[in-house]
């Protein structure tokens, strides 16, 4: 009778705290939306409405569901803009439901025309099969406003959210709303200069908390920052349950846990089998050096095993990655920790996000930062990225590194294992390890001094042949050999091959030797007659080099994908007779450091001896983020090599 009491008791709390009305039963728009919005502007689109509410609610059945709105106001003003906002496409899939949809033109003299369910339409990508619905806005002109708003009912999405505001067109009237039960307690952050979310604690029946910015700039993209990462936007996630009396919810600790159990978990005999058998025609149990051990492991598995995206949750069980060779994400990582733990080889989980969408932020735990998978070994300090096919150990995906992550490492007590989590930097690669040489030697032909002769080893090493290095063996030969050439006709189109070789073509050479090509070309785009003179543009021999322009301040930081290195080495015979009359224009230097330590240089130098002019060009830049304080000194140092690039010398007798 007791247990009946309390069950009771408990049901009539339940409904009491958490049947309530969704927020969107009562939402809807303005009867005249523009009625105080002033548009006597130039710009091509404003944004004068961006309302974003969530509601997290249990529905009739006790189960926590999420409704979730957008509600938008754009005025277009430019034929181009009405042509990217003619169709405005709704989220649709299997696990949601749209339960409102709303949307209408507002022309430029006020008439308001709501579209009907026959402007609702559904189209399907031939290539994915996948389904989609959209808005088709007709009727619009320069000065038409067009408003929408829609409601998606889903499955909760509470562990880690983030929610873009700032764009590049003014916004005005910005809000965010989220609803709770009054058990459920969440946490935000604010990043980029956004509004700070605000509880509210007038409300009783719900937990709301809001934000609202009267306006937010337009933040204008410029090259090669990582926009996605500086726009103005907030992350959510939950963080109490006051029913239950759990924190940390969305904490690392918990997914460093659950992490370990999945991947961690004790395997079947005959997959055990099939692991040793593994081992043994890679030899590993006889190989001491453990670098050698982890690039035959991921060779093997790169080269014999297919990743897919989705799949059955088959498809992540090691026993079926093992007999079918191909697998999730999930089920491949299973396959490198099996080897891994067979063979003692110490590793670490590492989950973070490319850094060029998102900032891993140390002080805020949340699972969108958690997007992409590293291991890493702690006996090397190496990485390697196990589901990407041209990487190879030591030289990670690049957006992944110079970034946060969290670390999950394997640690026992007694006999009890688990994993724990840890938020450690991943550093980038070294800026000698990702490098271009270019040896050249220059011969002038005795009869014609406007032919030459160039003997060239080019040799490139880390990222920068890694995409080569690791998949050129897989390539036609008709393919492979338009691809040597093409990367020897850099310098010029023009130029004609006499010979060439290529070394170090394969994925075992990839970290240890470099991508080579030795080639013999000749050539008449390099030397011009200018009576009698002749104009010698040695600088054409280092190939095209970026030039940087910017007419304005800039205004946000510059990221290059890894740290580089380059070096060229120009050796010329000076025909006899002839002298040159301006080599005081090869001595160019540009570089920045800071506490003596050098960030970036363009060095360019010579030396005679006898008749042979040698000229070394060093560059280098050994840092990936460029603040837009130091943006002038480093396109100095990057616009270094574009004017060596126009270097022509003088030979005279």
């Amino acid at each position: 009778m007791q247990k009946i009491i309390s069950t009771l008791f408990l049901t009539l709390l339940t409904v009491f705290v958490f049947a309530q009305e969704p927020f969107y039963k009562s939402y809807t728009w303005d009867e005249n939306p523009i009625k105080d919005i002033t548009t006597n502007s130039d710009e091509e689109i404003i944004c004068f409405k961006d309302k974003i509410v969530t509601e997290f609610i249990y529905d009739s059945e006790n189960k926590l569901t999420e409704y979730f709105l957008i509600h938008k106001i754009y005025w277009l003003n430019s034929d181009d803009i009405i042509e990217s906002y003619n169709k405005v496409y709704l989220p649709y899939s299997s696990q949601s439901k749209l339960v409102v949809n709303k949307a209408r033109v507002i022309s430029k003299d006020g008439k308001i025309i709501e579209l009907d369910d026959s402007k609702i339409l559904t189209a399907k990508d031939e290539e994915t099969k996948r389904e989609y619905k959209y808005y088709a806005f007709e009727g619009l002109e320069k000065g038409s406003f067009i408003e929408y708003y829609y409601v998606l009912n889903r499955s909760p999405d509470f562990d880690g959210k983030r929610l873009n505001f700032q764009t590049n067109h003014n916004k005005y009237n910005i809000d965010f709303e989220l609803f709770a039960p009054k058990n459920l307690w969440f946490k935000f952050k604010s990043y980029n200069q956004l509004n700070e979310v605000i509880y509210d604690s007038t409300f009783t029946e719900k937990i709301r908390w809001n934000l609202h910015m009267d306006s937010l700039p337009l933040l204008e993209n410029e090259s090669q920052s990582p926009y996605d990462a500086l726009v103005g936007y907030l992350v959510y996630n939950l963080y109490y349950n006051s029913t239950t009396k759990t924190y940390d919810i969305s904490s690392y600790k918990n997914i460093s846990q659950n992490m370990y159990d999945f991947y961690y978990a004790s395997i079947e005999s005959k997959s055990a089998k099939n692991i040793n058998k593994i081992i043994g025609e890679l030899k590993l149990k006889n190989e001491k050096d453990e670098t050698n051990k982890i690039r035959k492991i991921e060779d093997f598995i790169k080269e014999n095993y297919h990743v897919v995206n989705g799949g059955g949750p088959e498809f992540r069980e090691l026993s079926f990655v093992l007999d079918k060779k191909i697998g999730s994400n999930q089920g491949i990582m299973r396959l490198y920790i099996a080897i891994f733990e067979a063979l003692e080889i110490q590793h670490e989980i590492v989950i973070t996000c490319d850094r060029s969408d998102n900032k891993f932020d140390k002080d805020f735990e949340s699972y969108n930062f958690l997007d992409e998978y590293l291991l890493y070994f702690p006996k090397i300090k190496k990485y390697i990225s196990p589901f990407e096919i041209t990487s190879r150990l030591g030289f990670p995906e690049p957006l992944l590194t110079n970034n946060y992550g969290l670390f999950i490492k394997q640690i026992q007590m007694g006999e009890f294992k688990t994993g724990v989590g840890k938020i450690k930097f991943i550093e980038p690669v070294s800026h000698t390890e990702t490098y271009s040489k270019i040896f050249t030697t220059v011969t002038f032909d005795k009869d014609d001094l406007t032919k030459t002769t160039l003997d060239m080893v080019l040799e490139t090493g880390g990222y920068y042949s890694m995409n080569y290095q690791t998949i050129i063996h897989l390539l036609k030969e008709q393919d492979k050999e338009d691809l040597i050439n093409e990367q020897i006709k850099f310098i010029s189109q023009e130029m004609t091959i006499v010979s060439k070789k290529l070394e170090n073509d394969n994925p075992k050479s990839f970290g240890y030797k470099p991508y080579k090509i030795t080639a013999q070309v000749t050539s008449e785009d390099f030397v011009e007659k200018a009576g009698d003179k002749y104009l010698f543009k040695v600088g054409e021999l280092i190939g095209p080099q970026q030039e940087m322009y910017q007419d304005n301040d800039r205004k946000l930081v510059l990221e290059n994908d890894f740290k580089r290195s380059y070096h060229r080495e120009l050796t010329v015979s000076i025909p006899d007779g002839y002298t040159i009359t301006n080599l005081e224009k090869i001595n160019i230097q540009n570089v920045y450091k800071e506490d003596g330590e050098i960030f970036f240089e363009f060095h360019s130098h010579y030396k005679m001896d006898g008749n042979t002019l040698t000229i070394i060009c060093d560059e280098y830049y050994t840092v990936v983020e460029i603040p837009s304080t130091i943006f002038e000194e480093y396109r100095k140092v990057i616009n270094s090599a574009a004017d060596f690039n126009k270097l022509t010398l003088v030979l005279a007798k």
